[in-house]
């Protein structure tokens, strides 16, 4: 039973040194779609975005993330013949280019607790103003979520755990809500997830309600034009769930003809941000690195964030306010 408490306050603590029992992004403004289901097919591209991060390098048992997303766009195309009921024939198109599809595959690991994973999600866009659009989106997430029972030493071979469900995994459904303003200069978004609040039995009565927590997001920027090329972006991003403390981060980035920026965050939570990418033809590249501000950042080599971009479609179709649709 010591040992079970033992492992029990693991996993919590680990849940805490992050604040949240979701992986956390640095680039989250390079692919909102990670943590809104409304974005997916926001901006008019067909998007697949690969993410790794590392955090705390050096440190055993932190957490690691990875995902691989893709999101498009059901554009107007293909135009059918219809009577109208004055018998007048009109062209109309079979689509009318409010539908966003999307879907990502993860995999992420935080001390003991694994989480192998996919999401599928839908979103409706609609028009507020000529130049504003509002996006809705649902998704579902399905994962297997175990203890990695190769981090655990026991003395007993009669052990509960070494025989118990989530030794060997349990799949776990849930949904995500989001909602979603973008606008030329400005965007605006919030989401749950975890609506369900999955629970996982842990072994022994005690514990068999251990809720993965929902987690809300509320984030933002707005973009100053200094000149024909240059952009200056202000942005923040404000977390936290029905059982951790909030969070926000807090940022600026630099945007130089859509192909280079750079922009420093900080985190309330206790970090520095530091991020960089680079655009060549429809490839994107962006890099981030994590200071902590903790007494954890003596013994790591920070935190890094790796995402590459693929982005296709004509340009034309961005935005609305480009005859995007």
């Amino acid at each position: 039973m010591k040992r079970l408490v033992y492992i029990f306050f693991t996993i919590l603590i680990g849940n805490v040194a992050v604040g949240q029992q979701l992986p956390l992004y640095s680039q989250y403004l390079y692919n909102k779609f990670l943590i809104n289901p409304a974005v997916a097919g926001s901006d008019g591209y067909t998007s697949y975005n690969l993410t790794a991060r590392e955090q705390w390098v050096g440190y055993s048992g932190a957490p690691r993330t990875f995902s691989f997303s893709g999101q498009t766009r059901l554009l107007k195309r293909s135009y059918i013949l219809k009577q109208t009921r004055f018998k007048r024939q009109v062209y109309r198109p079979k689509t009318d280019g409010k539908v966003g599809l999307g879907g990502y595959i993860f995999s992420d690991r935080n001390g003991l607790v694994q989480r192998t994973g996919f999401q599928a999600s839908y979103s409706y866009h609609m028009w507020l103003k000529p130049t504003t659009q509002l996006s809705m989106g649902l998704a579902f997430t399905g994962y297997h979520y175990k203890i990695n029972e190769k981090e655990i030493d026991f003395e007993d071979p009669n052990e509960p755990w070494m025989n118990n469900e989530l030794r060997r995994g349990i799949f776990v459904p849930d949904a995500t809500f989001g909602i979603y303003l973008l606008n030329a200069r400005y965007c605006l978004g919030f989401s749950a997830d975890q609506l369900f609040e999955a629970s996982a039995k842990i072994g022994n009565e005690a514990y068999e309600k251990f809720k993965m927590s929902r987690h809300y997001y509320l984030f933002g920027s707005y973009n100053f034009n200094l000149s024909a090329y240059s952009e200056l972006q202000p942005s923040f991003i404000f977390m936290m769930s029905e059982q951790f403390k909030p969070q926000t981060d807090i940022g600026m980035t630099y945007i130089y003809d859509q192909a280079f920026w750079a922009g420093l965050a900080y985190r309330t939570s206790g970090a520095l941000i530091a991020n960089i990418g680079v655009k060549y033809e429809n490839i994107f590249f962006g890099y981030a690195f994590d200071f902590t501000l903790q007494e954890i950042q003596r013994i790591t080599y920070g935190t890094h964030e790796l995402t590459i971009a693929f982005k296709f479609g004509d340009s034309a179709r961005r935005y609305r306010w480009l005859d995007r649709y």
